[in-house]
């Protein structure tokens, strides 16, 4: 068993790369490289890039990288794996190792990527409530910007091999149970959501969202970016809207981590989500386990519709 420490990035392959930055830019990403045949994208945190697309002929959702606390950890999961430790020929560098997972996604474990210096962005907003006033002499006013996206959250991924592909991230990459939902009886896990085993730090969470699905192919059901607080969240949520892309679902708060979310699609259908206002977890939190229902996704929203599980 290896530690991971934090999701560096998801992977996609569309068949259009500008118009893929173009949304991402109005979504609140920054070009950091272009290579011709790949895309990479980056947030305004210290993450070398947090979004590839690659060209290709179709559109599909490829897989992701996840980031190695310590240099040791590629040397143990390359002894477990069978899978070579290599130099990183992707932007940022570093190493990596590089193996598909049981549902089939390309997963590169890092360690040693180049960072950034984090962009300038304004504080979050100090917020007057009934019951504490923190904001004195000082108006607020926000324009319709695309959101401060801060760094990437988490990858949901549907697998039609739940339980091997739970038993993998459990026991290979570390991961540790946060919350699971149940279907028809308690023993029938059909979704769990993983923090980064971090033992007694505080992390998200989830970095990873398992999902049964009942088709054969393994896919993505989103990604999502955390944004500076929920003005920032919501005037990325109409400067979408106002450049005419497709919404989703929100804005709302979900019961499991109990982020306030809103869900976008990118021109290729994929679901993409901000969000701001997640729950910390470590490994001593109580494991939650609920019945699955759509009152258990949301404590608030707007009334889902079928759409949003395509």
């Amino acid at each position: 068993m290896i530690t991971v420490e934090d999701i560096a990035y998801v992977r996609y392959q569309v068949t259009d790369l500008e118009s893929m930055e173009k949304f991402l830019t109005d979504f609140g990403l920054h070009r950091i490289a272009h290579t011709g045949n790949a895309l990479y994208m980056r947030t305004a945190g210290s993450v070398h890039h947090s979004h590839i697309s690659e060209l290709g002929a179709s559109n599909a959702t490829l897989g992701f990288g996840l980031f190695a606390e310590q240099c040791k950890d590629l040397e143990k999961l390359s002894a477990i794996l069978g899978a070579p430790i290599e130099d990183n020929p992707e932007p940022g560098g570093g190493k990596r190792v590089r193996f598909r997972d049981p549902a089939g996604f390309v997963v590169d474990v890092l360690h040693g990527q180049a960072r950034h210096m984090p962009m300038t962005v304004r504080d979050p907003l100090a917020m007057n409530s009934s019951t504490r006033w923190r904001r004195f002499g000082d108006k607020v006013r926000v324009t319709r910007n695309p959101s401060s996206v801060g760094r990437l959250g988490h990858v949901a991924l549907l697998v039609p091999n739940f339980e091997e592909t739970f038993a993998f991230y459990r026991d290979i990459l570390g991961f540790r149970v946060s919350d699971t939902y149940w279907a028809e009886r308690e023993q029938n896990l059909i979704a769990a959501f993983l923090h980064c085993g971090l033992g007694e730090r505080w992390t998200d969470h989830h970095t990873i969202a398992l999902v049964t699905t009942h088709g054969n192919a393994a896919r993505f059901d989103h990604a999502a970016f955390e944004v500076l607080d929920l003005d920032d969240l919501f005037q990325g949520s109409e400067h979408l809207k106002s450049h005419g892309y497709t919404h989703s679902w929100g804005v709302g708060r979900h019961v499991q981590g109990s982020q306030i979310f809103d869900y976008w699609r990118d021109p290729f259908g994929n679901k993409i989500e901000h969000w701001t206002d997640g729950d910390l977890v470590n490994d001593e939190t109580p494991v939650g386990h609920a019945e699955i229902s759509d009152g258990e996704l949301s404590q608030w929203a707007p009334p889902l519709s079928p759409e949003f599980f395509d």
